[in-house]
């Protein structure tokens, strides 16, 4: 992913309203992302743990997406869990069900999408081996190359963002 600026992030939420794009927190380490890294940028905002963010590049440009984090891990009863995005699996403190609300009318109505996805929204550095999930039954092997690997997730996560933009 190429490196964005702060505009480019908070003019890309489709989600949001403008104050609430303009008042959001990028990640602390903002200014050292590993850019080469990332297929899309992921963070829990800083100032407000029960909201998270995402960004995904795009033929017209950035897309950002706001999400709801939940307050209370309901996973906890389960010992993993499984991203929907990148397929990594974590203890179940390591996969949340965040929830998006619709772009436009349908969004201001209430109306929302979830999926769950790694809690710490760093699903590109897992799936690059480059983080480590806290599973303590192992990590499951693929056969899948690692540009296999990258598009199901780049495909996952492109499912997901069309769902929200949809309305």
């Amino acid at each position: 992913m190429e490196a964005l600026s702060e505009n480019q992030i908070r003019s890309s939420f489709v989600n949001s309203t403008k104050g609430e794009a303009a008042r959001l927190r990028l990640p602390l380490d903002f200014a050292e992302l590993p850019w080469e890294d990332l297929d899309f940028l992921g963070w829990v905002d800083p100032g407000a743990p029960l909201r998270a963010h995402f960004v995904l590049p795009g033929a017209r440009g950035p897309l950002g997406i706001s999400l709801r984090v939940p307050s209370v891990n309901r996973t906890s009863a389960v010992k993993s869990s499984l991203c929907q995005i990148c397929l990594t699996g974590h203890a179940s403190s390591g996969v949340a069900l965040l929830v998006a609300p619709l772009a436009g009318a349908q969004g201001r109505q209430g109306n929302t999408v979830g999926t769950y996805i790694c809690a710490d929204l760093a699903c590109p550095l897992y799936v690059r081996g480059k983080r480590q999930p806290r599973l303590r039954t192992g990590r499951y092997e693929e056969s899948l190359s690692l540009d296999e690997r990258l598009a199901r997730m780049t495909g996952n996560l492109d499912a997901f963002a069309a769902r929200v933009t949809a309305g």
